[in-house]
């Protein structure tokens, strides 16, 4: 039977909720003439392969030119960075693109493009998944494509992950989120699911995907030597700790955590740059997931956020340069304000890269400095903050390197959990910076309000969670509800 698919759960509805939209083309659906009748294994990998495409920065995947709409580049960058303060939209102030501007400003409307944007990234990523799991679990499909078990587990562990990774995506932002986990046959299909399912059951999907990917990943740091750019066993297992530590599961981030270290294929770079340099891809030991941008593709596969770089976004904010210590390396390392480039981001300590819009800079997305200040936090929070305080100072051992002159050690005896988390949050901020990860942080700390406010933010209550798209609540005719405030 022919399966259609949906990135974005209003859209599905336009022919079957409200005749405004008869004129419309109903996106989010694959036609008759796109589906793969007689797939094979080939077609199968290339589902998958296309299903991590969402977490890239190539410019125009489902857009052209359409900023307005949030569909230019993905929008974490946004909704995160520039969102918590740690970034202005560009380096010199100006008129451009001002619905960045009422993000960073809290002045945002639930129509902003930001969360359209991210919303229909994530929600095409989960179609794509969906189809790869019917596929792979389907005996009909499976008798035809004969693929060896081997392969079909592993492709189902990357399918399961990359789903697990998309909702978790969309919790973060928005809550209660609607869930769906099959392709769908039809516009009543579609009706049934455009709800916003609680988010404790859409983190037991979660946790279930996770552990068939957990489960379905062979041991070692690449699940595919040839390919190694996929998901992998530490993938998965790093993001059920993240899933745990929004969850507040403190001993399971620790337990997750410690399968991690017991894999022993992850450590800290001698050289904090290393796991942000593009020609040590595959080579540093830091990066546990990243999206690997390959440029002279076609269609394209290139980072396109470097060229935004070039355009002049993307600018350290003085907030967050003033966040960092007294000669701490990492800052230089983060940013050269002179030359206005962010090396983090354009991955080598130099602008070649800038103004690239298909550039070859991978987009980190989960690195093992990120996961043992999950394990600090959990630690911390687990009344356990000698040890806790210790991974914070491994932390700043290898910021400092050879200069003992700096970051000195926390002290290991605080026996004081608060002044204990204000060190955690401290070095979340620096070690971290412009990887968009800030303002996640903030609410789940609950203290984005103050935080904000204090840098001049009209940060409300309400905006612990961003406004579900208007256009998603509009097109269901209010069946998929707004959050509060909005």
């Amino acid at each position: 039977m022919k399966k259609l698919t949906l990135y974005t759960l209003g859209s599905m509805l336009l022919f079957s909720s409200c005749s405004k939209w008869l004129d419309k083309e109903p996106i989010g659906i694959l036609t008759k003439e796109q589906v793969q009748v007689d797939p094979t294994e080939g077609t199968v990998t290339t589902g998958i392969d296309n299903a991590y495409r969402p977490l890239s920065y190539t410019l125009n995947l489902f857009g052209n030119w359409d900023w307005i709409g949030g569909l230019v580049i993905r929008p974490d960058f946004l909704l995160e960075d520039i969102a918590a303060g740690d970034a202005n939209k560009k380096w010199a102030p100006d008129g451009d693109q001002a619905w960045m501007d009422d993000v960073a400003n809290y002045n945002f409307t639930a129509e902003n493009g930001a969360f359209a944007g991210i919303w229909k990234y994530n929600y095409e990523g989960i179609s794509r998944c969906n189809m790869a799991i019917f596929q792979l679990t389907d005996a009909t499909t499976l008798s035809k494509i004969n693929m060896a078990e081997g392969k079909r587990k592993q492709l189902l562990a990357e399918a399961s992950f990359l789903r697990a990774f998309f909702y978790f995506d969309l919790l973060k932002y928005f809550g209660d989120v609607p869930m769906v986990l099959k392709p769908l046959t039809d516009f009543n299909e579609a009706y049934e699911v455009a709800v916003r399912t609680p988010k404790a059951e859409v983190y037991q999907q979660i946790n279930t995907d996770l552990q068939v990917a957990i489960t379905g990943f062979p041991d070692g740091r690449f699940s595919n030597q040839s390919e190694k750019w996929r998901a992998s066993k530490g993938a998965a297992l790093a993001l059920a700790a993240k899933v745990a530590l929004f969850q507040e599961n403190w001993k399971e981030v620790i337990s997750k955590v410690a399968a991690i270290e017991q894999m022993g294929v992850y450590d800290l770079n001698a050289n904090y740059f290393d796991a942000f340099d593009d020609s040590k891809t595959y080579v540093e030991k830091e990066n546990i997931f990243i999206y690997d941008h390959e440029p002279g593709k076609q269609p394209s596969k290139g980072n396109g956020f470097t060229a935004l770089q070039g355009w002049g976004f993307m600018a350290p904010s003085a907030n967050f340069l003033a966040a960092f210590e007294t000669g701490d390396p990492r800052k230089a390392l983060t940013v050269n304000t002179a030359d206005q480039a962010v090396y983090k981001l354009l991955g080598a300590q130099n602008a070649n890269n800038k103004g690239n819009d298909n550039s070859p800079v991978n987009r980190i997305y989960i690195r093992y400095a990120d996961v043992l200040l999950w394990k600090a936090e959990a630690l911390i929070k687990d009344n356990q903050v000698a040890a806790g305080v210790a991974i914070i100072n491994k932390i700043r051992k290898r910021a400092r390197g050879a200069n003992a002159a700096v970051l000195p050690d926390r002290a290991a005896n605080t026996t004081d959990a608060n002044v204990a988390m204000g060190w955690l949050q401290q070095e979340r901020r620096v070690e971290l910076g412009l990887e968009s990860h800030r303002l996640s942080d903030l609410r789940r700390w609950k203290i984005a309000k103050a935080t904000l406010n204090a840098m001049g933010k009209s940060f409300a209550d309400k905006h612990v969670l961003y406004p579900i798209p208007q256009a998603e609540v509009d097109k269901t005719v209010g069946k998929i509800s707004q959050n509060n405030g909005y």
